[in-house]
């Protein structure tokens, strides 16, 4: 996967054969932010012009930017299935948050 990092965000980036030009979109947050450009010293240029430009507007019109997830995550679960995931977790010699994110990841795709 294709991808730039730019202020906590990053951007998924792929290329039209067509139009010969590569676009990009910020990943992870809802709001639809994306940008193109012909070359990639313009694409990098074009991506960091469109976070702050971003930024920016939300500032303007009073709303909070969206981050991208911060990698927690707090849920529950029947005691039975938190027992079970802790004892897996242990036979594989691994903390429950390992073989979580291990699993979450394996079932994400």
């Amino acid at each position: 996967m294709n991808v730039m990092h730019y202020k906590d965000y990053t951007a998924r980036i792929e290329y039209d054969d067509e139009d010969e030009i590569f676009f990009g979109k910020i990943a992870d947050i809802i709001d639809g932010v994306g940008f193109h450009a012909d070359t990639v010293v313009d694409l990098k240029a074009a991506f960091h012009e469109a976070v702050d430009d971003y930024i920016e507007t939300c500032a303007k019109i009073g709303k909070q930017p969206q981050k991208p997830y911060s990698g927690k995550m707090m849920f529950r679960v029947k005691p039975d299935v938190h027992r079970r995931a802790a004892l897996a977790a242990e036979r594989a010699g691994k903390s429950l948050n390992q073989w979580a994110e291990e699993a979450l990841d394996k079932a994400a795709g």
